[in-house]
């Protein structure tokens, strides 16, 4: 197949061309011309349709970083333009080819549920409150010209993404290593994760199953508290966990970001790929993170 993807050199995106490196043909739709790339920018609503004409799949994964800085006014608004801005074109670029993909594969985020204490949730689960709930609906929704021309979207409302090379994970590593890694606030908040591994397998999956489409939450089966996460993590670097953060200091040194992130809980399970017949490499958190750290 010729897939186009945005975010391309990103943590998922390369995952990914290493993945059909030989099987398919992978085009990488960045801001910057690059032999046998598609040029677009978000910013100025810059994309030729005819450049998506004829190829098979889109996978949308481009975005500005949540977690990079503290969030501000201005943060919190490159986010949300960065993905709004960017599936609206490429939603509109496709239903305008002459030759459209057939189908769209968007990232989108659990953040959709917001935070949710112990409650479980699956794809039929309303959204939640706050700034990434807002953001994730927004994202979505703007994929709606493709829907509209009769495309198949799929909705990847992906978890933590568990990878050496990137994501929490890799910022976790060091203070773990260090043995100065613990829980965050009473630890009793969920984390839903996925293995790197199992997310590039989901995207595939998602391209090749025609029932896949909406919203599907990417994320193992066995999401775990924070306090299970960090004695996990511990017990596969063979290190202690016996420094805890309190709630406090996440706040202090995170602010808005630290309680949406950090201290949220959100409990989500795969119940749509779990339906479809899709199986996890790693479905469970030690298995997964050995993998992630080999």
């Amino acid at each position: 197949m010729k897939i186009v993807v945005s975010g391309a050199s990103g943590l998922v995106g390369t995952a990914l061309a290493r993945r059909w490196s030989g099987t398919h043909t992978v085009v990488g739709l960045g801001r910057q011309r690059t032999a046998g790339g598609i040029q677009w920018d978000p910013a100025t609503d810059t994309l030729d349709p005819s450049a998506l004409s004829g190829a098979d799949a889109v996978v949308h994964l481009a975005g500005a970083g949540i977690a990079d800085r503290r969030w501000s006014d201005s943060v919190k608004q490159d986010i949300r333009d960065s993905r709004v801005q960017g599936t609206s074109l490429i939603a509109r670029s496709m239903a305008a080819a002459e030759a459209p993909p057939p189908v769209l594969v968007c990232a989108s985020a659990i953040g959709f549920y917001g935070d949710r204490d112990d409650a479980v949730l699956d794809e039929e689960s309303d959204p939640g409150e706050g700034f990434l709930s807002e953001v994730s609906l927004e994202w979505e929704a703007a994929a709606d010209p493709a829907r509209e021309a009769g495309l198949r979207v799929a909705h990847l409302r992906i978890g933590i993404v568990l990878s050496r090379h990137g994501g929490a994970l890799k910022q976790m590593l060091l203070p773990f290593q260090l043995g100065v890694g613990g829980k965050l606030g009473s630890g009793d908040q969920y984390m839903s994760w996925i293995g790197l591994e199992d997310l590039t397998r989901i995207i595939e999956y998602a391209i090749e199953q025609p029932a896949i489409q909406g919203a599907v939450n990417a994320v193992a089966p066995t999401p775990v508290t924070n306090a299970e996460f960090t004695r996990t993590l511990g017990r596969v670097l063979r290190r202690p966990t016996i420094f805890p953060v309190p709630g406090f200091g996440v706040r202090l040194l995170f602010g808005e970001m630290g309680d949406a992130l950090l201290l949220g809980s959100t409990r989500v399970v795969p119940t749509r790929l779990s339906a479809t017949g899709f199986t996890f490499e790693h479905a469970d958190l030690d298995s997964a993170l050995r993998a992630a750290l080999a």
